[in-house]
C-alpha cells in the first residue's frame, strides 16, 4: 500500500483521485470488508465447500452436501436471506488431501466464494485451513470434530460445528468406565487428528491398564485384517472405534470372520445406522455372502448430538423430512442429511447476524457473538475466545437400525474439565423452518 501511495503523490487532480480510488477498492476487496465483499451481489451470496462425493468417505458423507443444499433451496424458495439467494457450490475432493487443495483454490480464486462452509474431513481440511485464513475467507463449521479448528488466535476465520473428538472421547470413556469396569478394552482408530483426539479423550477415563491393544488405520486401503487380528488376539471385551463408516463396517465383518464378537463402541462419525447398514450389505455381497444389518448392528453403543432421524414426533425431524421429501426424495433420510441441513440452518443464523450487507468480517463476528439455537441436543460454545461447536453428546444404543437415546445429554470441554448433565429442553423448530435471527 505504501508504494502505491507514494506514486500517487506525483499525480494531480482527477488522476490522483482515480489512483486513490483504485487502491482503496483493491484493499477493500482483498480483506472482504466493505461493500465489495467477494461472492456477494444484490441478489445472491456464493459459498463453497469441499466434499467426498467419491472415495472411501463417500458412503453416507456424500449426502451431507445434498442435505445442506436442500435446506438452502428451502430458504431460497422463501425469499433467501435479506433478499439474497444462497448459491452453494461444493466440489468433490474424494477425501484426498491433494484434491482438497485443488478444489479449495478453485472455489476461492475462481468462484470467488464469500465463505467456505462445512469442508469435510480432518485429513483433508487441515491441508487448506492455512490457505483459507491467509485469504481471510470465513471458514465456517468444518465437518470434522478435530479440536484444531478451535484456535482463534492462529486461525481466526475457522470454526468447528460438531462436538470435537476429545469431548466425544471423554463422554464415551466415562460410559465405558462406569459400565464395563474390569473389562479389557481395545482401540481401533483413524491414524490422524480424528482418531488421536478421540483416543486422548478416552484415555482420560479408561484406566491405562485396561487398554490391551491400540490399532490404527489409514483411509484408502481396505485390508484391516492385521489390526483386527491383533485386537482379537488381545481378547478385548470392548472395542472402541473412532472410524468413518467404511471402516466400522469392515471391522465388524472382519471380526466375524475371525469368530470374534466384542462389544463395539463407535463414534457418532462412524455409526449412522442407514449408512452402516448399506455398507454391511454391500461388503458382504462383494465377498459372496449376505448380511443382516439389523442383527449385526444391534447393541452397538454410540452417541449423538442431534435427535434420531426416526423420532417422528420431533419438530426438527418433521421439518427436515418435509424438506427432504420435496428437494431430495431419492436420497435416504439419514443422519448425514440431517447433519447437512442442521449445519446449513446454523449458517443462515450467522448470515442473518452479519447484517443486511454482510462482509466477511461481520460474518465472523456474528458467529463469535454466539447465542445460536437449533436442533442440537446440547448448546454451542461460540465466542471470541472459543471457535468450538457443540459442547457434548448423548449416549445411544443401536436397536437394530434405530438409535435409542440413553439418559440425558452430557457436556464438557476438550481439556480436563468435568462432564456434567445438560437439562435444558431442545427448542422447537420454527414454523417456516427459517431462523428469525
Amino acid at each position: 500500500m505504501r508504494r502505491s501511495h507514494r506514486y500517487g503523490l506525483r499525480l494531480r487532480g482527477g488522476a490522483a483521485l482515480a489512483v486513490l480510488t483504485l487502491v482503496l477498492s483493491a484493499c477493500s476487496g482483498g480483506s472482504g470488508s466493505g461493500s465489495a465483499a467477494p461472492g456477494v451481489t444484490k441478489d445472491s451470496i456464493v459459498i463453497g465447500s469441499h466434499q467426498p462425493l467419491t472415495g472411501p468417505a463417500a458412503p453416507g458423507y456424500s449426502n451431507v452436501s445434498a442435505g445442506a443444499k436442500a435446506y438452502f433451496d428451502h430458504v431460497n424458495a422463501n425469499g433467501g436471506v435479506n433478499g439474497r439467494k444462497i448459491d452453494f457450490r461444493y466440489k468433490d475432493d474424494g477425501y484426498n488431501p491433494t484434491q482438497t487443495v485443488k478444489v479449495t483454490k478453485e472455489l476461492v480464486l475462481e468462484d470467488k466464494i464469500f465463505a467456505m462452509l462445512g469442508g469435510l474431513g480432518t485429513p483433508t481440511h487441515t491441508k487448506v485451513v492455512d490457505f483459507l485464513n491467509s485469504r481471510r475467507v470465513p471458514d465456517l463449521f468444518v465437518s470434522s470434530g478435530c479440536r484444531c479448528w478451535d484456535q482463534p488466535d492462529k486461525h481466526p476465520q475457522t470454526f468447528g460445528w460438531q462436538p470435537d473428538y476429545v469431548v466425544e472421547g471423554k463422554i464415551l470413556g466415562q460410559y465405558i468406565k462406569e459400565n464395563f469396569a474390569g473389562k479389557k478394552v481395545a482401540y481401533f482408530y483413524q491414524g490422524d487428528d480424528f482418531g488421536k483426539d478421540g483416543v486422548e479423550g478416552l484415555d482420560q477415563y479408561i484406566p491405562k491398564e485396561s487398554v490391551v491393544s491400540r490399532q490404527s488405520y489409514q483411509p484408502g486401503g481396505t485390508d484391516i485384517a492385521p489390526q483386527v487380528s491383533a485386537i482379537a488376539q488381545s481378547k478385548a471385551d470392548v472395542v472402541v472405534l473412532f472410524t468413518i463408516p467404511t471402516y466400522t463396517a469392515l471391522f465388524k465383518l472382519t471380526s466375524l470372520k475371525l469368530r470374534y464378537n466384542p462389544q463395539m463402541v463407535v463414534t457418532n462419525v462412524g455409526s449412522d445406522p442407514t449408512t452402516l447398514a448399506g455398507l454391511l450389505e454391500s461388503f458382504a455381497k462383494q465377498a459372496g455372502g449376505k448380511a443382516d444389518p439389523a442383527a449385526l448392528m444391534n447393541g452397538i453403543i454410540t452417541d449423538t448430538y442431534m435427535p434420531p432421524t426416526t423420532d417422528a414426533s420431533n419438530s426438527w425431524i418433521k421439518l427436515y423430512r418435509e424438506i427432504h421429501d420435496k428437494y431430495i426424495p431419492k436420497l435416504p433420510f439419514d443422519g448425514n442429511v440431517e447433519f447437512g441441513m442442521s449445519m446449513a440452518y446454523t449458517f443462515v443464523q450467522a448470515l442473518k447476524g452479519a447484517g443486511e450487507n454482510p462482509t466477511r468480517e461481520s460474518l465472523v463476528k456474528a458467529v463469535e457473538k454466539g447465542g445460536f439455537t437449533g436442533p442440537g441436543l446440547v448448546p454451542f460454545r461460540y465466542s471470541a475466545d472459543s471457535h468450538a461447536g457443540y459442547t457434548g453428546v448423548q449416549i445411544g444404543i443401536l436397536k437394530g437400525t434405530e438409535v435409542a437415546l440413553q439418559g440425558t445429554p452430557l457436556v464438557t470441554d476438550n481439556e480436563k474439565g468435568a462432564i456434567t448433565p445438560y437439562t435444558t429442553a431442545q427448542p422447537q423448530a420454527p414454523a417456516d423452518g427459517i431462523p428469525a435471527s
